[in-house]
């Protein structure tokens, strides 16, 4: 389906109009008015574009301030921005495998942080053998902060049954956890209370928090290392407008945050549970376990989201709730849901 404007709530397609339950814009950020005047106030500031490489001898103080709010909302000692979440995840899975004997995985993982040497973390529903043997080695985890087709944050307790002779660092994906989960969204990266050495967390921008481009969260030590690769020092950094906006738009990430939680609490409050509907109340995703009810919705003037998340899965349906949703579009979709 081609669409000729950007879908928020309402989408038109062939000159009618539908609700629109799909997209990632969970924060409803991108037709935002008080949003997009920000992104306006900076673009008029700092341009459309800066080509320059970040460690040039000019420093644009945007990309301080955007970074700086990164790393006290995420709650991490450090973070730095890039063209994109999935640059994000590449640079960090170059620098950590230097610094690995070997890389341990989650299942379906973003290919942003997918590396092909890596080996399951979980064969049959136990933790691999591998990482319970003698070997004093570095092993490097790899996770998503929600899983593919979940609609709560991944479970990393099995991470306390690895012995202390691994040394573990913990990369986590949270492009569908950040301006989410958490306190006012931060995400669940300063939840993480495990025996690791090091947690990193990698995430797009371009989802919940509204603008294009990715954030890499760590310790500063880490961090630096990333500034000092070849990767970052020849590229062209994120947006700067973007970046400063990220800082200058702090409360209203907090005042559309409340807003997606009051729409969650909602539904949870209508919505029949049944066994072909996964949802939690704390998590903006809806999955339905059926073809049939897609075809209701569409019948009904309800667009959701569906695709194929990886090649050869099977299609996902996914009602994407976002901030801008009404309580009369909420009614509508919780109707089609419970009697259906």
């Amino acid at each position: 389906m081609n669409v000729n404007q950007f879908p928020d709530r309402i989408i038109e397609i062939n000159q009618e109009q539908y609700l629109y339950f799909g997209g990632t814009a969970y924060l409803g950020l991108p037709t935002n008015s008080a949003f997009q005047e920000l992104v306006i106030k900076n673009i008029l500031k700092w341009g459309t574009t800066y080509g320059s490489s970040r460690s040039a001898n000019i420093k644009l103080t945007a990309y301080e301030n955007g970074e700086t709010f990164l790393a006290n909302f995420i709650k991490a000692e450090a973070a730095v921005t890039v063209s994109s979440g999935m640059l994000a995840g590449k640079m960090v899975i170059d620098e950590i495998g230097k610094q690995t004997d070997l890389f341990f995985h989650f299942s379906d993982i973003h290919p942003a942080i997918q590396k092909n040497s890596s080996l399951p973390l979980v064969i049959n529903n136990k933790i691999n053998p591998r990482l319970l043997d003698a070997e004093t080695e570095k092993i490097t985890i790899l996770v998503d902060g929600v899983p593919s087709s979940e609609t709560k944050p991944i479970d990393l307790s099995i991470l306390n049954q690895i012995p202390k002779h691994k040394e573990i660092t913990l990369i986590i994906d949270e492009s569908h956890s950040l301006g989410i989960l958490g306190k006012n969204g931060c995400g669940i990266y300063s939840e993480i209370n495990l025996p690791i050495k090091r947690k990193i967390m990698v995430s797009s921008l371009g989802k919940a928090m509204g603008l294009t481009g990715g954030v890499i969260a760590s310790d500063a030590s880490f961090i630096n290392q990333i500034k000092k690769l070849d990767t970052f020092v020849s590229a062209a950094g994120m947006n700067p407008a973007f970046v400063q906006t990220l800082a200058d738009a702090a409360l209203i990430y907090i005042l559309q945050h409340q807003k997606l939680i009051q729409n969650l609490d909602y539904i949870s409050t209508k919505l029949i549970p049944k066994n072909t509907i996964n949802f939690s109340r704390t998590y903006p995703l809806i999955y339905l376990k059926s073809n049939g009810r897609n075809n209701v919705l569409q019948a009904n003037k309800i667009i959701i989201a569906n695709f194929k998340y990886q090649e050869n899965a099977e299609d996902l349906n996914r009602i994407v709730i976002t901030a801008n949703h009404t309580a009369e579009d909420l009614d509508k979709i919780i109707d089609i849901l419970n009697n259906y």
